[in-house]
């Protein structure tokens, strides 16, 4: 029996699986054959955008279950026939959240992610607003059980951004996912965002930064095909991005100008998180010169990261170790379904066992109490 049981589990990090005509059914005539669409090559369909190829439907990103199962069927080969339907269809998810004993999900996209790698601004922008169309409707069906992250596009077109937010916000999505990584000189210390931080914050969304979502993309140095992001390599290290995300925030006063703006560091996991907020006190008590921006009364980076920077993870049983160094406060457990490496439908069974030795209290707070809090949710 679950030690969880009268325990409200939230998952701060789900995705969906975009159907085949999400784009070319929503998106406007002029964008042509540069919209995303779906072709059946001879052994698995691709995700075409702009005349490249962005990505393979396969059982390695839908199959949540399997690695149970068969894992040695995860492949990144497929056919959309394949996936797990809950990822498109709300009313299938509803039946696996019955089934893995979770309340409620917080919606990222699957293919799209890596849509942010796109150049065209404008491009991007139509890809971003077509998805939060889709996602408004498919929350719909369920509005108390799963709520939707919008996709917002940037770079140096801040106000389009702004629009975009305020948008999904009044229809109804309660957080906003921006690229991890945004291009060259134009990183999350440039002043230009402040009226983007001072739109989420008025509005009270969360931002998220999720792994993969690069706008600037390197490639592996043994395949110009494949980029450092799905290589096994940058998966151990994808925490990079959004540590150095994280500190150009900082380090360039944002959360001081913008108090309550909350941004959250997805799918990243924890264990990294000790040494980097220690890194950051040091770096700004004993490098000065390279940390000009001086917080008032006292504060330190650390202090910012315990206030304004929550942290959604899956498995990381070393980092809820570690706790009550990164603040238990903004630990938030994620079931990444319905991806392969999701904990579904085992998600109980796991985090009874990452969560042995943790206060009830604190269990309650990591699984959904945190989540539930930070999106003001009934």
């Amino acid at each position: 029996m679950s030690t969880l049981n009268g325990i409200k589990v939230i998952s701060s990090d789900s995705h969906v699986l975009e159907p085949p005509d999400l784009w070319t059914s929503r998106m406007h005539s002029k964008w042509g054959d540069r919209i995303p669409k779906v072709i059946a090559g001879q052994d698995a369909d691709h995700w075409v955008v702009d005349g490249e190829e962005m990505g393979i439907i396969g059982t390695f990103g839908a199959s949540a279950g399997m690695r149970f199962e068969n894992p040695g069927d995860i492949v990144r080969e497929g056919r959309y026939e394949d996936i797990r339907k809950g990822g498109f269809d709300p009313h299938a998810r509803m039946e696996d959240l019955q089934l893995d004993g979770v309340h409620a999900d917080f919606l990222y996209p699957s293919f799209a992610m890596e849509m942010y790698a796109i150049p065209d601004t404008q491009l991007l922008q139509g890809i971003c607003s077509a998805y939060n169309d889709w996602l408004i409707e498919y929350c719909a069906a369920y509005p108390d059980k799963l709520k939707g992250i919008a996709m917002i596009a940037l770079d140096d077109d801040i106000e389009t951004g702004i629009s975009e937010i305020r948008r999904c916000a009044n229809l109804g999505l309660v957080g906003a996912m921006i690229t991890v990584w945004p291009r060259p000189g134009e990183t999350y210390d440039h002043p230009m965002y402040d009226p983007f931080w001072s739109t989420a914050q008025e509005l009270n969304i969360p931002l998220s930064l999720h792994q993969v979502t690069n706008r600037s993309v390197p490639k592996a140095p043994d395949a110009d095909t494949v980029v450092i992001s799905q290589s096994g390599a940058g998966r151990v290290n994808a925490d990079y991005w959004v540590r150095m995300s994280l500190c150009h925030m900082i380090y360039s006063g944002v959360f001081e100008r913008y108090p309550d703006l909350n941004v959250i560091n997805v799918e990243n996991d924890l264990a990294w998180l000790p040494y980097f907020i220690n890194r950051l006190d040091v770096t700004y008590i004993e490098r000065p010169t390279q940390t000009a921006y001086r917080f008032k009364d006292g504060v330190l980076p650390s202090d910012i990261m315990r206030r304004n920077v929550h942290h959604s993870f899956q498995e990381d049983g070393i980092g809820i170790r570690d706790r009550d160094i990164i603040g238990v406060e903004t630990l938030m457990w994620g079931s990444d379904y319905p991806h392969a490496e999701s904990t579904f439908p085992k998600s109980r069974e796991i985090l009874d066992s990452i969560l042995e030795g943790v206060s009830e209290e604190e269990k309650a707070m990591i699984v959904g109490g945190n989540c539930a809090k930070l999106y003001n949710l009934e």
